[in-house]
């Protein structure tokens, strides 16, 4: 944590937290797609980056039409869009993960960051279900639950929003570099067998890119 992040006033969380995060996971997907595919080429199938910014960018103007009265709508609806407009399995993954952070926000139109960290937890867990993965296995889990972790312990510390999202996201950060040495266990990089390791995950490198922008959202310096 560090002392400007941490005297900076704490912003409400509602639907246009949840909107500004939505606008800089958008902005931050396009700007590092290309990254992403390089990455996606090394252990993947060379389109991760493509199929993000095409289901970020689609999201975003699904949610200016149709506007939301919630922070759990919006990602529900953001949900949505990634299952019909993101290409191999980051659609269902990431449409897993915000449509049940959204459910579990329910129909509340500010939350607590307490209330944040258990619907991004419970969205997590949905994931891990889904693609019977856990923490190790060189996916987006290694990066989300560290991220989810780290947040509640800050906020278990008497921490606020500002510094908890912030300690999210180094710790994000973190969970995608350590998955280089890591041998991939799931997914299309799990064929590769030991050739998968030495490289970063794709899926947890986009991963650690939306923590980031929730941590922009509450007004965190820019890592």
């Amino acid at each position: 944590m560090n002392a400007s992040a941490s005297s900076t006033p704490d912003p409400v969380i509602d639907t246009e937290f949840v909107r500004r995060w939505l606008s800089l996971a958008t902005s931050a997907i396009e700007h590092k797609s290309g990254w992403l595919t390089e990455l996606d080429s090394a252990i993947g199938d060379a389109d991760h980056g493509i199929n993000m910014h095409r289901g970020f960018t689609a999201a975003s103007a699904a949610v200016e039409k149709e506007p939301s009265d919630t922070p759990g709508e919006i990602l529900t609806h953001v949900g949505r869009q990634l299952i019909s407009s993101v290409g191999g399995a980051a659609g269902p993954l990431y449409g897993t993960l915000l449509r049940r952070a959204g459910k579990a926000l329910g129909d509340q139109p500010t939350v607590s960051a307490e209330e944040l960290r258990v619907a991004l937890r419970s969205g997590i867990d949905a994931v891990a279900q889904l693609g019977r993965s856990e923490r190790g296995d060189k996916t987006m889990l290694d990066s989300l639950y560290p991220a989810v972790e780290a947040m509640g312990l800050a906020l278990g510390s008497g921490s606020g929003l500002v510094a908890a999202l912030t300690a999210a996201r180094t710790a994000a950060d973190e969970g995608a570099a350590a998955t280089v040495p890591m041998l991939a266990r799931k997914g299309r990089a799990s064929y590769l067998g030991e050739r998968s390791i030495g490289h970063q995950d794709p899926g947890a490198t986009s991963a650690a890119l939306l923590i980031a922008a929730f941590a922009e959202a509450a007004g965190a310096d820019t890592a």
